[in-house]
């Protein structure tokens, strides 16, 4: 390892541009509360902190379609209207905005395919809703889609696994891959009758040669650490038996108990014990390769919380 450190974590300027005013849940103010606590606890003196990467058109097109780059860019000069149905506002430079959290994003998986750092944090990320040809849920492009990509394409990797623990199911990301047996998905969330997007279901495993090979897991409304952390070891075991070769994490905040939009019970404590323990599967079985990225998160003392305790708990293994 080239470097004093083994974690690295990026901040800027370019990743709080991705927000959609501060009277929207995605606002200005949720990468700046993490920073905050970030160095306050003085988490910059265990990881590195570098600074984001704004991508190219060429990694978007990994992705998604170019009639819906196209679109997007067109919206984004103009500034009005809605990007989907009515949760995800267009403004002046909305493209250049996601663009970055795409260039983020991959650039924290060069980071690590490079053997310069074993995991990476990225805030402002994971935007796990919106599909290949499609904006939804606060998500304009889907970083997480683009890396696993970006991985097949420039590092011939096989297996990826995406485990999700945001709130909300990563239905952008489990569908475009619901019959790629190669990407393993782990998606726990708060059952889709009680919330947005109303989708991962327990019987939805992958269709055709992929039956089996994805993993939803509903959570009730309430539900808490000790229930949830009691699950863990089965969703280990199945990430463990497919022997990935690079481990994707979405930590999405708005599963701690008190965010506005969500009805979950867990703690940071959660989101500590499960980086943990995925950073010490990573150790075990594909080098150590750990990308961690934000998600959704409503509350700012939350996001502080999970946050930092995702960092703490990369710092430490």
């Amino acid at each position: 390892m080239a470097n004093q450190h083994t974690t690295c974590v990026y901040l800027g300027e370019a990743l709080v541009r991705y927000n959609f005013g501060t009277r929207h849940p995605f606002g200005p103010l949720r990468q700046r509360v993490f920073s905050n606590a970030f160095y306050q606890q003085r988490l910059d003196q265990r990881v590195a902190v570098l600074a984001p990467v704004v991508g190219s058109a060429e990694l978007l097109l990994l992705f998604h379609t170019a009639e819906y780059i196209k679109r997007i860019h067109q919206q984004s000069r103009l500034g009005v209207g809605y990007l989907d149905q009515g949760d995800t506002p267009a403004f002046i430079g909305v493209y250049e905005a996601a663009l970055a959290v795409v260039g983020t994003s991959v650039a924290a998986s060069e980071q690590i395919m490079r053997g310069h750092y074993r995991h990476a944090f990225v805030p402002i990320a994971g935007l796990h809703h919106a599909r290949r040809d499609a904006a939804a849920g606060f998500c304009v492009f889907n970083d997480c889609g683009v890396v696993i990509e970006h991985l097949r394409k420039q590092h011939r990797l096989k297996r990826i696994a995406y485990v999700d623990i945001d709130a909300h199911h990563g239905d952008g990301l489990f569908y475009s891959f619901e019959d790629d047996a190669d990407i393993i998905i782990v998606d726990s969330h708060q059952d889709g009758r009680t919330l947005y997007p109303g989708t991962g279901r327990i019987d939805e495993t992958g269709s055709g040669k992929a039956v089996g090979s994805k993993l939803n897991i509903p959570l009730a409304p309430g539900t808490d650490d000790r229930q949830f952390m009691s699950l863990w070891p089965g969703l280990e075991d199945f990430i463990r038996k497919r022997k990935p070769e690079f481990i994707m994490l979405q930590a999405g905040a708005d599963s701690l108990a008190g965010d506005p939009i969500t009805q979950l019970a867990l703690s940071e404590q959660s989101h500590q014990y499960v980086t943990k323990r995925l950073s010490a599967l990573a150790d075990e079985i594909c080098e150590g390769r750990l990308l961690v990225m934000g998600g959704g998160g409503y509350n700012p003392d939350n996001i502080a919380a999970a946050w930092t305790a995702v960092v703490t708990a990369l710092s430490t293994t």
